[in-house]
């Protein structure tokens, strides 16, 4: 196996004979998205990095990595300083570092199938400001370089029946066909894999955790729609199954087809959709009309078959994690103390069990005491670690069912964890229950909520960095945009039908990570009618919290009251579809805040 070392230098001898000065290398792939399948892992191969998002820079004489404040921990345990400098993503933007190291007249290479248009077109203003070049290398120089790079996985999509859809796809394509003719658009790009899935009622299995079908769209102002997609993930009654109206054409072959929108005004999201796609339609001939992806709200906010489906899939994937704190619980009273691999594998192996359990949403982030500390842990890069005494376990999880996606995440009592651990739990529990709290007039977005999480730490001069809530799909992605609840400004309204996690957390690096994490659906607010139309979250994840991590003293009436109400409906919901031990655990871990001692 070749080393990091050899890899930047075999990158290097191709960018000499090229003469390129600089290569950006996006945590990316063709379709932009979260999850990248191993055939497309570039910027691991490269660096060792495991993490969801970065970007590197690669000169002659240095490399540089940039990520952002989720994995300022882990990028360097997992990344040689010999071989790479360290950078913030925002502090330390990528690109006004590259400018600062090169002369005048550097050539910068990018793939531009790795980044969107909006990224490609502001760059290449930037690089032009200062006499520099960026260059859309149409052959991949980490592909070249890679030697061994694994067969891409290609399999044949799900067809996702009514019962889980809720309206068909015929519907959905007219419904956006709609808002096409409205913006004067003859068709739009329809360009994220979850999109057209979403679209076309079909599922993907070709990558873990994400399950969609890998491909894009442009769907016509008559709702007929073109699919470029690899013909092996195409399943039999594809067509019968979406009410036809679509072609299904080979992506290899889409800038020869693109030829046939000459002329046409065609919508498409500059910020979503990579660089590649929408250069060559407009040189093709095709009109350009800059806006967000037409699928994006719609798909965002959940019909009620779906918002139905995510409360049946939430009760099933309750059952299995209480089954497995009960296990843990019973595992550390007998002073068996297993390590994170150990502890991720059997809570898998119970969801597994459960009816219409089809995949895990994400990695199980299993972090045992310091190891919380990066927010976004991931036991399998190196060895995983035992849980310590007297300190917390964070499990962060989630599971795709036929019927919805789930994420939740516990933090666990290991031992006695001391009162300075119990403080900062509470503050982040009160940050949590603050935000359950929230009604809120339409129209409000959700960084204008971020701060009800954040306050109770603040007021102690502490924060996270991470945002306070991300949407969640149907079946689909576990990160969905666009809502979203965060510090970042997002003009995007949290609307009814919308899935969105609520996340607070606090990390001490070195010591302990902390994190409380239900999924909310946004719903219209059930409280007397109110002189503006209001809003409220429903809370559909229903695992008890850890009630001896609390300092009683720090929570108000009004949240204790909160407490014991989730609690009362976990074990209202919950208790009676456990028997034995479980139904025991569940009881002693819903029992009301008077009756703790």
């Amino acid at each position: 196996m070749t080393s990091i070392a050899q890899r930047l230098a075999a990158v290097r001898e191709l960018m000499a004979c090229a003469g390129y000065d600089a290569l950006i290398v996006p945590r990316a792939d063709e379709y932009l998205g979260e999850y990248i399948p191993a055939h497309n892992e570039r910027m691991q191969w490269i660096s060792g990095f495991n993490g969801s998002a970065g970007v590197i820079i690669v000169l002659q004489d240095k490399a540089a990595i940039f990520v952002d404040g989720r994995y300022t921990v882990q990028v360097r345990r997992e990344v040689a300083p010999q071989c790479y400098e360290y950078h913030h993503l925002l502090d330390e933007p990528p690109i006004d570092w590259l400018v600062a190291q090169l002369p005048v007249g550097a050539r910068v290479a990018c793939d531009p199938r790795m980044h969107s248009l909006s990224w490609y077109q502001s760059t290449q203003t930037t690089l032009q400001s200062v006499n520099m070049e960026l260059i859309g290398e149409p052959e991949n120089l980490v592909d070249r370089s890679w030697a061994d790079r694994p067969e891409p996985k290609v399999g044949a999509a799900i067809l996702l029946e009514p019962c889980y859809s809720g309206e068909s796809s015929m519907d959905k394509r007219r419904r956006i066909a709609g808002s096409l003719v409205e913006l004067g658009a003859d068709a739009a790009l329809i360009f994220a894999p979850d999109s057209v899935s979403w679209l076309l009622n079909i599922r993907g299995t070709d990558i873990d955790c994400l399950p969609v079908v890998q491909s894009f769209a442009i769907l016509s102002a008559d709702g007929s729609l073109l699919l470029f997609v690899d013909p092996g993930r195409v399943p039999q009654g594809l067509i019968e199954h979406v009410g036809g109206g679509i072609e299904l054409l080979p992506e290899a072959g889409a800038e020869q087809v693109f030829a046939r929108f000459q002329g046409l005004k065609i919508l498409a999201d500059p910020q979503a959709s990579n660089a590649w796609t929408q250069l060559s339609l407009a040189a093709n001939g095709a009109i350009l009309i800059a806006a967000e992806d037409p699928v994006l709200l719609p798909k965002a906010c959940k019909n009620p078959v779906e918002i139905s489906g995510a409360r049946r899939a939430h009760i099933r994937d309750a059952v299995a994690e209480i089954c497995f704190l009960a296990w843990l619980d019973a595992e550390v009273a007998a002073e068996k103390l297993h390590d994170e691999a150990t502890l991720a594998d059997k809570l898998l192996s119970i969801r597994q069990l459960g009816e219409l359990f089809q995949d895990s949403s994400f990695d199980t982030i299993s972090a045992a005491g310091a190891n919380a500390a990066m927010c976004h842990y991931n036991h399998l890069n190196g060895e995983p670690a035992r849980l310590p005494m007297d300190s917390v376990y964070l499990l962060d999880s989630g599971a795709q069912y036929r019927d919805g996606t789930t994420d939740i995440t516990r933090t666990i009592a290991i031992g006695n964890p001391g009162d300075e651990i119990r403080r900062m739990y509470t503050l982040v529990l009160k940050g949590h229950i603050a935000l359950a709290l929230a009604r809120f007039p339409a129209g409000t977005n959700g960084n204008q909520l971020d701060v009800l999480a954040r306050q109770f730490l603040w007021r102690e001069g502490c924060d996270y960095d991470h945002g306070t809530g991300h949407g969640v799909g149907s079946f689909l992605s576990v990160h969905e945009a666009p809502q979203r609840i965060a510090k970042h400004n997002n003009t995007v309204a949290l609307r009814p039908g919308m899935i969105i996690s609520n996340e607070p957390g606090y990390y001490r690096d070195g010591c302990f990570g902390i994190r409380c994490e239900n999924l909310v659906v946004v719903q219209e607010s059930s409280a007397p009618v109110a002189e503006t139309p209001m809003l409220e979250f429903e809370t559909i994840t229903l695992v008890p919290f850890d009630h001896r991590l609390l300092l009683l003293e720090l929570l108000t009436d009004e949240e204790a009251q909160w407490l014991d109400r989730y609690h009362a409906k976990v074990w209202g919901s919950i208790g009676p579809l456990l028997d034995g031990l479980d139904r025991d655990w569940l009881r002693q871990a819903t029992v009301p805040i008077s009756q703790l001692s």
